[in-house]
């Protein structure tokens, strides 16, 4: 169809028409805006009576994040709460008392003098604490928006009282305030919502309130990565706000008022691949839900409490909000048959996996049944049972086996005995290097070893990787069309938002597997002479020892943050993908602010990372007990001149209360620096030896 040109007289007509319509609704848009600011102040006014302001004094001054393990200033300034009980009792983000002060005021709307208060208990699963003042009289309860009527893109205002105000005494002026939107829903694993109002230590603990003075939630600082008081700060004022319910306070505020804390209920599973990867049960903690509930590992998990779940993701969202001691039932898939397992009674604590160790470590790389022995540990086990360099042993039979069972290689065999208990006896056969007969051997486990060898067999591969293995019906793996790529290679990811380095010897063989080394370079050196600098460092050990590191960057001039650790395992992945990559020898290792993002992807992580190896850095947050099926292991290094060699000797401490293996070396000349030679030498062998069973 041809478009004719409107007449001259027509088009006037048009532009007339538009511009006193333009007239008309500039005062109706400004009607509009007036009603909209009404209705928010007064909404504010509503709930603003049952806003209090909290002022701590004493306590420590400084604080450990959780999710970078950094230390963190505790501001002194007032924070917010909002009386969710008219006999005194009032809620607040925990991130307000993570100090621990020895003395906390309350300052409540239209009263002159601060009220000392007490902390009741804590709800640690959602980073809140309740305190009570006494009161004479009924103190203003805000009424809770019920969470069936929340929605994405409603109207949020965040409300805080942190503004002091000399000449305020009552705090009769109303709460400063920021005004949003809802954003998201069933965030943190369905415990939060998400505002793009500003959310900050301005007003943590403060409510999040819709146009109708009701309160949608508390606001809090949050991660879906890490549960801790601190997690989520980092994200502050970034259009990323998270809220608390408070239908959901509501829910257990009887259970908080009776002083008890409140903790995340837990399964005690882990489970094989990603957020997104089917809930499939590598591993169960002795002691746990899933152990004493009759969970087995290669379940699959269909539902929790009839409600269905399809991946790992969805799994965690039917978890997110369930505490200590709650009771659930688990449908789970195993084989052809689907069971319903009742009453499983969460616990908020597991009992940390005592690693165990034979005491050899396996030629790598071999497509024959069994397993070839490489290294035998001094004094071990096998060393006891006399097993030789150049032995293979063929079949293993542990307690509950009828007969003895063949296994094809490495990992098979490490998944049968590493996940028993130490001192258990198991049964081997093996087959001698010398004259070739089969001996039959009894050996009682030990308890993984720290040490490190003084020197290893130069050959550690039967440069087969390429080869599929025996017994097994899996299709071996693809080899690469061309060659792979080598030296020092500057890479992007797929959204080129962030940029990472990988270094590949020129002499990279794809039949041999290589160790992958994640190097999380120290604040303001990520530049590219740093990682060539590192580079020249590693380049003759990456040779020799079959390594491969990977070093993405970052600019931030706060260092690497919780909300790196999706680019850096993304890196870490795609690396994988391209290269012959050994998943037992997969480590994160860095030094200051990098070291402690190591220890976060190491336990974050437990699917990818077998290894953490840090210099000058401290593990701030507690550590996550070991897991039964997925090991990782700690190589430490601290300067003796360093002010953190202490700290670092208290991390060896409390990472030998969960069970872990962990090297700790303090060199006495060193600061806080870079590895000198010989320790660097010895990380290496640590990475080489990663593998023993």
């Amino acid at each position: 169809m041809i478009r004719r040109p409107l007449p001259l007289t027509a088009a006037l007509a048009i532009c007339l028409m538009a511009t006193a319509s333009a007239r008309a609704q500039a005062p109706a848009e400004d009607d509009i805006n007036e009603a909209l600011e009404k209705a928010i102040k007064a909404s504010v006014a509503k709930v603003a009576p049952s806003v209090v302001q909290i002022e701590t004094q004493g306590g420590t001054e400084l604080i450990s994040t959780g999710e970078r393990g950094m230390q963190v200033r505790k501001g002194v300034g007032p924070t917010t709460g909002v009386i969710v009980s008219e006999d005194g009792f009032i809620i607040s983000s925990a991130f307000n008392f993570a100090n621990k002060p020895s003395a906390i005021f309350v300052t409540i709307p239209g009263r002159t003098a601060r009220e000392p208060a007490t902390v009741v208990a804590t709800d640690h699963t959602r980073m809140l604490t309740l305190i009570r003042v006494k009161t004479d009289g009924k103190l203003p309860v805000p009424t809770a928006a019920p969470k069936k009527e929340l929605q994405v893109g409603q109207t949020a205002v965040a409300l805080g009282r942190t503004v002091i105000n000399l000449d305020d005494k009552e705090l009769k002026q109303s709460p400063v305030l920021s005004v949003g939107i809802v954003s998201a829903l069933n965030r943190i694993w369905g415990k939060a919502l998400q505002t793009d109002a500003k959310v900050s230590p301005t007003n943590y603990g403060g409510p999040l309130i819709d146009i109708s003075g009701r309160v949608q939630g508390i606001l809090v600082p949050a991660s879906p990565r890490d549960e801790n008081v601190l997690a989520g700060t980092d994200w502050y004022d970034s259009g990323i706000g998270f809220a608390i319910p408070l239908e959901d306070i509501n829910g257990v505020l009887d259970r908080l008022k009776k002083g008890t804390d409140l903790r995340a209920g837990l399964l005690g599973i882990t489970m094989q691949g990603d957020t997104f990867s089917p809930p499939v049960v590598s591993a169960i903690q002795p002691d746990s839900a899933a152990a004493k509930g009759g969970i087995l590992a290669g379940d699959t998990i269909v539902a929790i409490d009839e409600k269905p779940v399809a991946s790992q993701a969805q799994l965690k969202h039917q978890l997110g909000n369930k505490y200590d001691g709650d009771e659930i039932s688990v449908t789970v898939k195993r084989g052809d048959k689907t069971e319903v397992l009742k009453n499983l009674r969460l616990s908020a604590s597991l009992t940390s996996f005592t690693p165990p160790f034979l005491g050899i470590l396996p030629l790598r790389d071999d497509p024959e049944m069994g397993v070839e022995v490489r290294y035998v540990f001094p004094k071990s086990p096998a060393d006891a049972a006399g097993i030789k360099v150049g032995d293979r042993i063929t079949t293993v039979q542990i307690p509950g086996m009828m007969k003895p069972q063949q296994f094809s290689g490495r990992d098979q065999f490490s998944a049968i005995v590493g996940k028993l208990p130490p001192g258990t006896e198991v049964k081997l056969e093996v087959q001698r290097a010398a004259g070739g007969q089969v001996d039959p051997i009894r050996v009682k486990l030990g308890v993984l070893t720290d040490e490190v060898p003084e020197k290893l067999p130069a050959t550690a591969s039967a440069r087969k990787a390429l080869e599929p293995r025996k017994g097994q019906n899996a299709p071996a793996p693809k080899k690469p069309e061309k060659k792979p790529e080598t030296g020092l290679l500057k890479r992007a990811t797929a959204a080129r938002e962030n940029e990472y380095y990988v270094y590949v010897p020129d002499d990279y063989d794809p039949n041999t597997s290589y160790s992958l080394v994640l190097w999380l370079h120290p604040v303001g050196k990520g530049k590219e002479k740093d990682m060539e600098a590192f580079r020249d460092a590693w380049e003759d050990y990456c040779s020799a020892n079959h390594l491969i590191i990977v070093a993405p960057t970052t600019e931030s001039e706060k260092g690497w943050q919780g909300t790196d650790t999706d680019f850096v395992s993304q890196a870490v992945r795609d690396t994988m993908a391209q290269y012959t990559i050994d998943t037992k020898r997969v480590v994160a290792h860095g030094m200051g602010v990098g070291g402690q993002m190591a220890y976060y992807l190491g336990f974050q992580s437990r699917d990818l990372f077998r290894g953490v190896a840090t210099t000058g850095a401290v593990l701030a947050s507690p550590a996550k007990d070991n897991i039964a099926g997925q090991p990782l292991s700690f190589y430490l290094v601290a300067g003796g001149k360093d002010p953190l060699a202490k700290e670092i000797a208290d991390t060896k401490t409390r990472l030998l209360e969960k069970k872990y293996s962990v090297a700790h070396r303090e060199i006495p000349a060193m600061g806080h620096q870079y590895l000198e030679i010989k320790t660097l030498a010895e990380l290496v062998r640590w990475l080489d030896s990663l593998d023993r069973i």
